[in-house]
């Protein structure tokens, strides 16, 4: 009887041992599931920090980009006689510096006189009838447009050719 006793209580437990088992083993792939979602959430979360630091300054360059566009259309307008003046040389050094700390953050121009008309880059303001250039090119840049790593911050006003 005892024999019998001991047989039952080692059958029991061994299926208690299995059910532990399997326990054990439901819980490490819980937790391996667990640990390669975390790994992946740190990785979505820094490349969304990236993306917003690389961001975070384009309110405030939206801001300068017309006192840019001041001094390039100052500069159209520097009469000869003062091409060679230190004052207007010192004015030019400014606009230059603005481009180059613009460029460090990614800030490029969008190209217009001579491309052809894409409204994704591009807003036109006025169609001209141009016999000798091709139909939606464009032709005059009336207000620069600029991108900010390969995404658009103001689009280029432009004059495209019929």
């Amino acid at each position: 009887m005892t024999k019998d006793k001991d047989n039952k209580k080692i059958e029991e437990i061994k299926k208690e041992l299995e059910l532990h088992k399997q326990r054990c083993e439901e819980n490490l792939d819980g937790w391996k599931r667990a640990k390669a979602d975390y790994i992946n959430f740190k990785k979505d979360s820094e490349k969304r920090f990236g993306e917003f630091a690389k961001f975070a300054n384009a309110a405030l360059i939206v801001e300068i980009l017309p006192i840019l566009d001041n001094f390039k259309e100052s500069e159209k307008h520097l009469p000869k006689d003062l091409e060679n003046n230190d004052w207007a040389k010192g004015v030019l050094h400014i606009k230059k510096q603005i481009e180059d700390i613009l460029r460090s953050l990614g800030i490029e121009a969008i190209k217009t006189v001579g491309e052809k008309f894409n409204p994704e880059f591009h807003e036109a303001v006025e169609s001209v009838e141009k016999k000798d250039e091709k139909s939606h090119q464009i032709i005059e840049e009336v207000r620069p447009g600029y991108k900010m790593h390969d995404k658009v911050i103001q689009v280029a006003k432009v004059k495209v050719a019929k």
